[in-house]
């Protein structure tokens, strides 16, 4: 049988990588199934027990809900094994598991050196709270021991066979067996050791738990080479102008010509840490003033390092990625489809055999109504597939096509439809209701909200420079109760116009109305407090003080101006573009969370400790910066100078700060510095390959996927309203992004890996 390359490979793949939880499984030959599939001289053979039935009708349901979550078929499928597959994908399994996985991420925060103070400035840092020995590793054998039972449960249903050949699974294995160890060494030695060990391995729990997050991994993996092409290219490029600068920067015999050389030029580690900084245009251009203040020909030189390689070479590598890791992506998202299709098929030949006395090759539309009944799936999925197999209630049953394309409704947007309007007899109410609920209405209220607004702005600008007891309080508190009771105006006649299940049927609406209600509440809290005789200070410091009430008011009406997102198309198509992301793309959040956790847990390792403030500046916490350079002298733009002393790696959540700013790159020069002048010059390398990881690579991946899913979008809904962009629930994930350059396998292919199935005895 010949097939496409593409699809062929990853027919094949969609058999490498099982055991993820709710995404992945696998299966192992050695179990025989009560039943038989055979087709020879267009019959079927099968058993007419209600037993059986009962087994076949539970294969057909796993296998669809496996293709629902594109998860593997290759799995056990006798009637126990169904029963304890479907526990453990239930959600208060997955949820359990999910729980572990970060309970035991979020020990960090607590183990030594313990992230539990309120400030990480050394400064003024107290010493934290110390847990106990055998409290967190309590948690966390806890922990591993739910690992241990969810690698047992995998194990057991995909088999030995397949077992040892799942390299995630044997990975699980190791880490799992590591920590235990490990564990054990740390409470013999009374929970006093240096090093965990295990503390690094923890982020691979979060990653084998998450199909999509493997598949992102593979992914990086393999356009690893392109990417390694470019940044030899870019280190070309860094150490040509080094050399050129370090020429054109040497030290001379006068003094006064020296101050590039001195700064920036002085050897070749500080020569190509200058110029990694200029790439990143973190230190211009401080970089070359010295040199451009003797000379503005000197300008050339680092205007051109820059074009070439910031403008040009890092601009050139984020394309590569984007181009490189989209086709990747887009290979293992067609693993995923070929999935859906394995598991939809299966049912389909289960079915079509359990009705074979009717017709060979067509499943009975009550069949098909009766398992749909019984798949774990969301309500309006079932509704819309139910609905579609209800087309063919008048012949009877479906062909292999027809029931393919009943499962299409999953690929579709969700429209949402809003209740009707509530029905007035009177005349009166009739033509109100028609007035209250035109969209008017709601250009007005985004109008009367802007105006809020904008008095409370006019207001913080006149009262910038007063002091609390100066600022008049009472005219805004004024201003704003009369829009507070439009606000509540506009909600009433929403609410008789639409009714309170029309009402509430708009998101946006929920917000407006929570917000309305909170502001009112405030407002009586305050004209209770402060309005009634012999009421207290306005200016007296209880629970709350006249100003911070106001204060929390504003910043409510402030926030009650988003409401206006869903009313322009653009900017609801932003929001729910964000939205998306955080709901479907958080398997590329995930990998970034394991790279943070990795890079901490070695920044601990290497540099706890590493910088300590002065003694005379940790008691002089109350001295002017004057006073304390007298006895300490720090030169401008240095870790010192410029107080850096919260970021730093004394403890986890501090070290996941500084590794955010390294990430950001502005003023990261300073961090390695300081860490290369208290340590050791190899100190950079570890700053460059968190600044690759991160800020190169990972936020361009990030970005080109926010991309992806914004054209997604935005081509989807081009031809839409407003008003439609509120009602559809767009169906944006990764699998669907991609959906129109994706190769549908041939029935050729499909059958091949049916017969494949260690446990699926299908006889072609």
């Amino acid at each position: 049988m010949e097939t496409h390359g593409l699809v062929a490979g990853n027919v094949n793949a969609a058999y490498e990588d099982y055991g993820s939880s709710g995404k992945e499984h696998g299966g192992s030959p050695g179990i025989s199934r009560r039943r038989s599939h055979t087709v020879a001289g267009q019959s079927c053979a099968v058993e007419s027990d209600t037993d059986a039935e009962e087994l076949y009708i539970q294969q057909a349901v796993v296998l669809i809900e496996d293709a629902i979550q594109y998860r593997s078929i290759n799995h056990r499928v006798d009637a126990r094994s169904l029963r304890l597959y479907r526990w453990y994908y239930s959600r208060i399994c997955q949820w359990g598991l999910g729980l572990a996985i970060g309970v035991v991420l979020l020990l960090a925060f607590v183990e030594r050196p313990s992230s539990l103070s309120i400030s990480s400035d050394p400064r003024h840092r107290f010493p934290p709270w110390e847990p106990p020995c055998g409290f967190t590793e309590s948690i966390e054998m806890f922990c591993l021991v739910i690992f241990s039972l969810d690698l047992a449960v995998k194990g057991y249903l995909i088999g030995w066979e397949e077992f040892r050949k799942n390299k995630w699974l044997i990975g699980y294995t190791f880490v799992i067996s590591f920590s235990v160890i490990d564990w054990m060494l740390s409470v013999s030695m009374a929970c006093d050791e240096k090093l965990r060990v295990r503390r690094l391995l923890r982020p691979f729990f979060l990653l084998q738990n998450s199909s999509m997050m493997k598949k992102t991994l593979k992914c990086i993996k393999r356009t690893l080479p392109e990417i390694a092409s470019v940044i030899l290219l870019l280190a070309l490029h860094l150490c040509l102008f080094t050399m050129i600068g370090m020429l054109l920067f040497a030290k001379s015999e006068d003094p006064k010509k020296n101050e590039e050389w001195r700064l920036h030029f002085r050897d070749l580690p500080s020569s190509l840490t200058s110029l990694l900084v200029l790439l990143t245009t973190a230190n211009n251009p401080d970089v070359m003033i010295p040199a451009y203040s003797l000379n503005r020909a000197y300008s050339m030189f680092f205007v051109t390092f820059s074009v070439i390689g910031t403008y040009c070479l890092m601009n050139l590598l984020t394309a590569i990625i984007y181009n490189q890791f989209r086709g990747y992506l887009l290979m293992s998202v067609q693993t995923s489809i070929i999935r859906r299709r394995l598991g939809i098929r299966a049912a389909f030949q289960i079915l079509s055999c359990q009705g074979a006395l009717t017709a060979e090759e067509h499943v009975a539309v009550d069949l098909v109504l009766k398992v749909m009944f019984r798949v774990q799936m969301k309500s309006y999925y079932r509704e819309a597939i139910t609905k579609e197999a209800h087309k063919y209630a008048d012949v009877g049953y479906m062909d292999r096509e027809q029931f393919r394309k009943i499962f299409d409704e999953l690929d579709k947007d969700r429209i949402k439809e809003h209740p009707p309007l509530p029905h007035y007899n009177s005349l009166v109410l009739q033509r109100l209701q028609v007035v209250f609920s035109h969209y008017f209405l709601t250009i007005l209220g985004n109008a009367v909200a802007l105006a809020n607004v904008m008095c409370i702005c006019t207001v913080l600008v006149l009262n910038a420079e007063r002091s609390t007891a100066e600022r008049d309080n009472y005219t805004i508190e004024i201003i704003n109760l009369c829009f507070i009771l439009y606000y509540l105006f506009e909600v009433c006649v929403k609410i008789f116009a639409f009714g309170w299940k029309g009402y509430l049927s708009y998101r946006n609406n929920i917000f407006d109305f929570f917000l309305t209600i909170l502001l009112l509440v405030l407002e009586i809290t305050i004209f209770v407090t402060y309005r009634l005789p012999h009421s207290r200070d306005p200016s007296s410091q209880g629970v709350m003080s006249l100003w911070e009430m106001v204060r929390l008011i504003n910043m409510l009406i402030v926030f009650r101006f988003l409401r206006i997102i869903p009313d322009i198309k653009l900017m609801a198509l932003v929001a729910s573009t964000v939205l998306d992301l955080v709901k479907n793309l958080r398997a590329f959040a995930g990998i970034l969370i394991v790279v943070y956790y990795v890079f901490a847990v070695l920044g601990i390792w290497l540099f706890e400790g590493a910088i300590q403030p002065p003694s005379e500046m940790s008691v002089l916490t109350n001295t002017s910066m004057e006073n304390i350079t007298s006895n300490f002298s720090m030169e401008c733009g240095t870790y010192e100078q410029l107080e850096y002393w919260p970021n730093n790696f004394d403890d986890f959540a501090a070290a996941i700060m500084l590794l955010y700013d390294v990430m950001i790159v502005n003023n990261w020069q300073a961090f390695l510095e300081a860490y290369s002048r208290h340590t050791t010059e190899w100190s950079k390398i570890y700053f460059v390959c968190w600044w690759l990881t991160s800020s190169v690579m990972w936020v361009n991946l990030f970005v080109a996927v926010i991309l992806e899913n914004f054209i997604y979008k935005w081509d989807r809904s081009h031809s839409c309203s407003v008003t439609d962009v509120e009602r559809i629930r767009y169906q944006t994930s990764v699998q669907l992004m991609f959906r129109e350059h994706i190769q549908e396998p041939t029935e050729e292919e499909l059958r091949c890996q049916l017969i494949q199935h260690p446990h699926l005895h299908l006889h072609w």
